[in-house]
């Protein structure tokens, strides 16, 4: 087959033909030098037939490369998992190759694409039992996005003969053909239908045109339309609640609302409206430094290639606050060189709002501001979102001065071993159990046996506070007497976080907090005191009320990346009590070298109308002083004022369930009240 026939159709792919190549390959030269260098490692790497997975978006990392002397074995799996043999075969690293052909134009580059894409058709048989983990249909979906892309680079290259063509040609639609075949209730509601069929819809659109190529678009684009419909919940969330499978999808469709734009094609509801609200979530939930929270099974990830293309297209100024200033490496040589000029053209601006509440995926996000200095608190208390998701119900992830503080560990590993279970179960997390035992309860590496329903899930931005709150059923079944978990977060801007966990039982139980912290700085401390100390922050933690049976720094450990685990601390406590038990955890950050310190007093409260002292388990005060500012806080855990009553309580007056009073502001009475 003639590869012009393939090169000069008479549509619009992710570039326009050589020339627009050529133009942004000039464009990564200059503005991406650093992608453009560890684009050429791997580039040179495959071609020397040695294989590492280390670019931003590989879902499974690895770390030692696996090299081939003679012929590639492409069913080889170095260790206990297959997860490498998955990677290996969905040949993201043929991009690269591509990539580094279009800046060089060096051959070397061509021959390696092409006598690999030989090898692997002409010795991985679909009909072959042999060959069943590189046949699985999310693998053949990333084919075809990932071997249409590819191929695109190397227009005018002599390594592209017919002979290579006509293979490349007919396996793209064998892949189409498989996918055209696999459709079922799991693929609805599963990542994989995603992957596979927006690849189905990438080969529909850039094979040569004939009335079963346009069967695959009209296939593929009714199916994702039906996928993200049920897959992303109605506040943009996937459902799956892993920000990196998140990303994954949003990746998808964007490049099916780009191609359908480009080409005149209309796009059934709701895949762009609900696109553009993954890709507005993205914008919520980056971190200041512009990376996802590693919850559930994700990695610390830069998502902002992702957002900076969701800004592009949805012409979006709030969307490009939160991505890039100009196209990155990996948006330009997908949205082509026009898009360049495009995208200085559009409008930046900062959302006026800075807390959110992602209501339906149970996600709630407060900030202090939009700098990359400023808090960001994430807490989560919603689904466990399918196999992906891990026990972290009540979580809390905490940034500050550019720096992750309190930290969701990881994944490491999907082998069903017991590196699995230490990433993923309810004491990996900044969260609380009881009497020692997970809410959630792991059958394998992606299934369980016990679930925890969220409940009673509230959130206030008012003033200078942002307020969460959230509990869940996942100890309603002890036989010892159940117990609800109730956990409330309250950030008093800038640099105040207080989170009161709440344990109401009629038995006597322990309860255990844990903290994992950032390893980047130092973690000290003892009894209810304990500071986090690094170059950029200076982080005081403190236990206030509640019977605490004992506190320690335990060894944990932190998975940046699938395959990588590095040493860490965390802080586990302990309480007891017979009935409801409760206990304050105050937080101060500062920056390394300005701290201020941190006075935490209790206090008792007492009934206006009914001339009593209230139980700490029906209400509590905190007084708390930061420099020059003082705060008194009052949380209710139960119902008080019957008949009719108000509270006193560290010279103030109020009503309400959650209450805060700024002390140098002058407020005594009424105070600002987060929850009636």
């Amino acid at each position: 087959m003639d590869p012009n026939v393939f090169f000069h159709q008479d549509k619009r792919f992710f570039m326009a033909g050589a020339e627009d190549r050529d133009r942004i390959a000039a464009y990564v030269r200059e503005h991406c030098a650093e992608d453009l260098e560890k684009i050429f490692v791997v580039a040179d790497d495959v071609a020397n037939k040695s294989f590492l997975f280390n670019l931003r978006w590989d879902m499974e990392r690895t770390y030692t490369p696996v090299v081939f002397d003679g012929a590639i074995d492409w069913l080889h799996q170095p260790g206990d998992d297959p997860e490498w043999i998955f990677a290996f075969n969905r040949m993201r690293f043929w991009i690269c190759l591509g990539q580094a052909y279009a800046v060089t134009k060096d051959e070397k580059y061509a021959r390696a694409f092409a006598e690999q894409l030989v090898s692997w058709i002409d010795t991985v048989k679909r009909d072959d039992p042999r060959c069943e983990k590189a046949w699985r249909s999310i693998e053949a979906g990333l084919r075809l996005e990932y071997w249409l892309k590819a191929m695109a680079y190397f227009e005018g290259s002599a390594a592209i003969t017919p002979e290579v063509m006509e293979k490349f040609i007919a396996s793209v639609t064998e892949h189409a053909e498989f996918i055209m075949g696999v459709w079922n209730s799991y693929n609805l509601m599963s990542n994989w239908g995603v992957l596979a069929n927006h690849g189905l819809f990438i080969a529909g659109l850039m094979l040569p045109t004939n009335p079963r190529t346009q069967e695959y678009v009209a296939t593929a684009l009714d199916r994702l339309a039906q996928e993200i419909r049920i897959q992303v919940y109605d506040d943009g969330t996937h459902w799956e609640q892993s920000p990196m499978y998140h990303n994954e999808v949003a990746h998808d469709y964007l490049d099916v609302v780009l191609l359908a734009k480009r080409n005149g094609i209309a796009l059934p509801e709701p895949i762009e409206e609900k696109t553009r609200a993954m890709c507005r979530v993205d914008a919520i939930w980056a971190k200041p430094d512009g990376h996802e929270v590693a919850m559930g099974d994700s990695d610390d990830i830069d998502l902002r290639d992702i957002v900076t293309r969701g800004a592009y297209l949805f012409a979006d100024p709030e969307m490009k606050a939160a991505g890039y200033a100009r196209l990155d490496f990996d948006s330009v040589w997908d949205l082509g060189f026009d898009a360049v000029g495009e995208y200085d053209a559009l409008a930046f601006r900062r959302p006026a709002e800075t807390d959110f509440a992602l209501g339906d995926s149970g996600n709630f996000y407060i900030r202090s501001g939009w700098g990359e200095a400023d808090t960001f608190l994430h807490f989560h208390c919603g689904t466990l979102g399918a196999g992906h998701g891990h026990s972290d119900q009540l979580h809390v992830d905490l940034f500050a001065h550019g720096e992750d503080i309190l930290i969701d560990p990881g994944r490491y590993t999907y082998v069903d071993k017991p590196e699995r279970y230490e990433f993923k179960d309810s004491d990996a997390h900044n969260t609380t159990t009881v009497d020692g035992r997970n809410f959630y309860v792991c059958t394998d590496s992606w299934g369980c046996s016990k679930l925890a329903r969220a409940v009673n899930r509230r959130f206030v931005s008012k003033g200078g506070y942002g307020y969460a709150e959230g509990g869940h059923l996942g100890y309603a079944d002890l036989e010892t007497g159940s117990v609800f978990v109730n956990r409330r977060v309250l950030v008093i801007k800038p640099d105040i976080v207080v989170l009161c966990d709440e344990f109401y039982a009629h038995a006597a139980h322990t309860y255990q907090q844990y903290f994992h912290f950032n390893n980047a700085g130092a973690v000290t401390g003892e009894g209810r005191a304990f500071r986090y100390r690094s170059d950029r922050n200076d982080v005081t933690l403190e236990l206030v009320g509640g019977e605490l049976a004992g506190s320690a720094l335990i060894p944990a450990r932190i998975s940046r990346h699938y395959n990588q685990a590095e040493d860490a601390v965390a802080l586990k406590t302990e309480l007891q009590g017979t009935g409801f038990a409760s206990v304050f955890t105050v937080i101060g950050l500062d920056k390394a070298g300005s701290a201020e310190e941190l006075v935490v007093e209790k206090h008792a409260v007492a009934s206006n109308f009914k001339d009593i002292i209230f139980e700490d388990r029906q209400i509590e005060a905190l007084g708390i002083r930061k420099g020059g500012r003082h705060y008194t806080l009052v949380v209710a855990h139960e119902e008080y004022a019957s008949p009719t009553d108000t509270f006193r309580a560290d010279g103030c007056t109020g009503f309400g369930e959650v209450v805060v009073f700024d002390r140098a502001a002058g407020e005594t009475s009424i105070g600002t009240a987060l929850v009636r």
